[in-house]
């Protein structure tokens, strides 16, 4: 790419993008001017009823990519469920629903998200209210088809959000489930982090010669992300944990463990040394695991302690740190782990505690995002020091 060219995307704002005023007011309440790569060329595709496949990493404003056209496409028709977006998790759902609010706030478009673990009454009865948007989770959004609580017979736009996400969990069978109660002439988008055999399967199943907008390599993690690998024996993560945390630059944490019990028993033990912590996994109700993001995104506690239910889709701003607890096993989840932090384009920091049986897993992570990641010793912590 030359450095016109560079220079030429830099200049692009959102009001050369062929958005209504009504929405660009809403960016710029938003504080918004440049659009990121993945939306300034995704946006204009979308306002053009295209067809297309989003491939960019996480943390690079997918989201808006596809709500700002939307909410462009709806204004002024009649209220009706005229767009559906599916999405893997609950979280992201509340996310992609709050995404909508912000966009839409000039516009008169309304929105609402069905996920499960709470009450489906609130949710009938807003879906009932008559909505243009409908932000779901497959198996809530089976149970309200099932109770015809919504219909789809004027739906005209179909977003896949996270769909290699949502193939990992399973959700084939409930996508195609829901996708036989939509009308077949409608757009579709496919947003995605990587695009894997299962993912281009299901494009070519629902998508109509698709325009494929990439930004960055698959697979490549986030550029302003500074790695850095810690081995140490697994006896011994706990304290090496506590004793990183000490350190007054790491404002907002992100750690992941492998399980859920994993996750737990890291909160224990890091409240144990006196740093509050919370926990945020599927064993834990909704009421709860909102009640943790909350906190964690407000201030309230710097450490949150989550499983992979929290490495795709959340937007939180301002995480300084996200620390691997356990190494992830699929190089994939190392990207979309650390993509919580150095968001939008800003700087943070990825930590990895590797034990010594971790240490093959590390290498084909290193292998796979194309750099080796620097090891960083910490006396009295590193292979071989089993003392106190």
């Amino acid at each position: 790419m030359s450095l016109d060219t560079k220079l030429d995307e830099a200049a692009v704002t959102f009001a050369d993008l062929g958005l209504k005023p009504e929405v660009l007011q809403a960016v710029s309440d938003a504080g918004y001017i440049h659009p990121t790569p993945i939306q300034a060329q995704a946006i204009p595709l979308a306002l053009e009823g295209r067809d297309l496949i989003g491939l960019a990493q996480t943390g690079t404003g997918k989201t808006a990519a596809f709500t700002l056209p939307i909410i462009n496409q709806l204004m002024g028709g009649p209220q009706r469920v005229r767009a559906l977006v599916l999405t893997p998790t609950r979280e992201l759902a509340v996310q992609v629903d709050e995404s909508f609010r912000k966009y839409a706030a000039h516009s008169g478009i309304r929105a609402v998200a069905v996920y499960g673990g709470v009450a489906l009454e609130p949710q009938t009865k807003a879906l009932r209210k008559g909505v243009d948007v409908v932000i779901a989770t497959p198996g809530r959004l089976l149970d309200h088809l099932e109770r015809q609580n919504v219909v789809f017979d004027d739906l005209e736009v179909l977003v896949l959000d996270e769909a290699d996400r949502m193939l990992d969990m399973g959700f084939a069978p409930q996508i195609n489930r829901v996708v036989a109660e939509i009308p077949k002439y409608r757009q579709t988008m496919l947003f995605s982090a990587t695009m894997p055999p299962e993912v281009e399967a299901l494009s070519r199943k629902y998508l109509r010669k698709p325009h494929v907008v990439q930004v960055g390599r698959r697979s490549m993690p986030a550029s302003g992300v500074t790695h850095a690998v810690y081995p140490v024996p697994r006896i011994r993560k706990t304290q090496l944990l506590t004793e990183l945390l000490k350190d007054k630059a790491m404002d907002s944490v992100l750690i992941f463990t492998r399980t859920k019990h994993g996750a737990d028993r890291v909160v224990r033990d890091l409240r144990q040394a006196g740093i509050e912590a919370t926990a945020m996994h599927g064993d834990k109700t909704q009421k709860e695991r909102t009640r943790a993001l909350d906190d964690f995104k407000g201030g309230k506690i710097r450490v949150l302690v989550a499983t992979d239910v929290a490495q795709r889709g959340l937007d939180i701003s301002g995480i300084t740190h996200v620390i691997n607890f356990d190494v992830p096993q699929e190089p994939e989840d190392y990207v979309h782990r650390i993509g919580r932090t150095g968001r939008a384009e800003s700087s943070g920091d990825a930590y990895t505690l590797m034990s010594p049986d971790e240490i093959a897993m590390v290498r084909t992570i290193e292998r796979v995002i194309g750099q080796e990641i620097p090891r960083v010793s910490v006396p009295g912590y590193d292979f071989g020091t089993t003392a106190a």
